[in-house]
């Protein structure tokens, strides 16, 4: 019988860093308050202690300096992981990431690559301040050499993370802080990597194809949890995990199955997820659709401060509700 351990998101992020640096010595972990203080979530807390200073770096608060230097370390044989301590401060690496973390490959002909990790959790839901709950995942998915990863779970983001370290592109690792204490799931005591670049239908079903990531399909579970029991649904649910690159072919099979398809993420609307997978879906699958595709997302308005956080985000009668719709059409 498999041995495992329940853990929460924090917790498996922190043992895939921790089993990474066991095995590999070129993997190091830089960030502000990541070391003393174990990051602000404590996702490195105590990583400095066991592996030191050298390895476990505090650095100053300068997001465009971490991420510059993550891509020298990088550069230079070693896998660095940087910490940005929301996704609202990464844009301040962005050049950085643009113009040479993504371009280095095509640059050098191949002859240089950028085997780095850029670590930060983003999205609504924690009653944080501006800046704090954004998701612009999109952002990055639109720069070719990037890679853009966000686990749903536990067990995914300790698969994903240590396959992210492991990888010799340059990933951009977004962690949902809103279920980052939400829940527990059993982990195997034994190594456990997920390929980067495919999804993982997490239900099988008939009726109709429901596609998210992140917090949203914890929140997506719920609900097609209580339509499966009381309304007799059959979904068939497949969970992204990596944004770019995305996979297209588990989404266009599924849909070619079920006919239908409801697309849910807490981004904004214009230009997010759901519009790319949507535009997909009418390149390849448009014949097979028996109902238009449907997207519940975020507002194209800044996330709100937390009295009204709730109404920008999909709840779960709005998910309900264009389930229902897209399965009567």
């Amino acid at each position: 019988m498999e041995k495992t351990q329940r853990l929460t998101m924090v917790e498996a992020i922190h043992l895939g860093l921790q089993e990474e640096m066991k095995r590999d010595k070129n993997v190091l972990i830089l960030g502000q308050d990541v070391g003393v203080n174990g990051g602000v979530f404590r996702v490195t807390k105590g990583l400095q202690e066991e592996f030191g200073k050298d390895r476990v770096v505090d650095t100053p608060l300068s997001e465009s300096a971490i991420v510059g230097a993550s891509i020298g370390l990088a550069l230079y044989g070693k896998r660095p992981v940087c910490e940005i301590q929301f996704s609202g401060f990464i844009y301040y690496g962005y050049t950085q990431l643009q113009s040479h973390a993504a371009k280095i490959r095509s640059r050098t002909f191949g002859a240089q690559q950028v085997p780095m990790v850029l670590r930060s959790p983003y999205g609504a839901g924690i009653k944080a301040l501006e800046h704090h709950s954004e998701s612009t995942e999109m952002i990055y998915t639109h720069i070719p050499g990037l890679v853009v990863v966000i686990p749903s779970g536990p067990r995914k983001a300790r698969a994903l993370i240590k396959s992210a370290i492991r990888s010799n592109d340059p990933v951009i690792f977004l962690e949902p802080s809103s279920i980052y204490r939400a829940f527990r799931e059993d982990i195997p005591t034994e190594e456990e990597l997920y390929p980067i670049g495919k999804a993982e239908i997490v239900r099988s079903g008939s009726q109709i194809t429901i596609v998210s990531y992140g917090a949203m399909l914890y929140q997506t579970k719920k609900v097609i949890e209580k339509g499966v029991r009381e309304k007799g649904w059959d979904p068939e649910v497949i969970d992204l995990l990596t944004i770019s690159p995305m996979d297209t072919e588990t989404v266009i099979e599924s849909v070619k199955k079920t006919k239908r398809c409801v697309i849910i993420h807490e981004a904004h609307r214009t230009g997010g997820v759901a519009a790319e997978l949507i535009a997909r879906i009418n390149e390849f699958a448009f014949l097979s659709l028996e109902a238009p595709v449907e997207r519940v997302t975020g507002w194209d308005t800044p996330v709100p401060f937390y009295a009204r956080e709730n109404a920008f985000l999909p709840d779960a009668i709005s998910i309900e509700r264009a389930i229902e719709k897209i399965i009567q059409f």
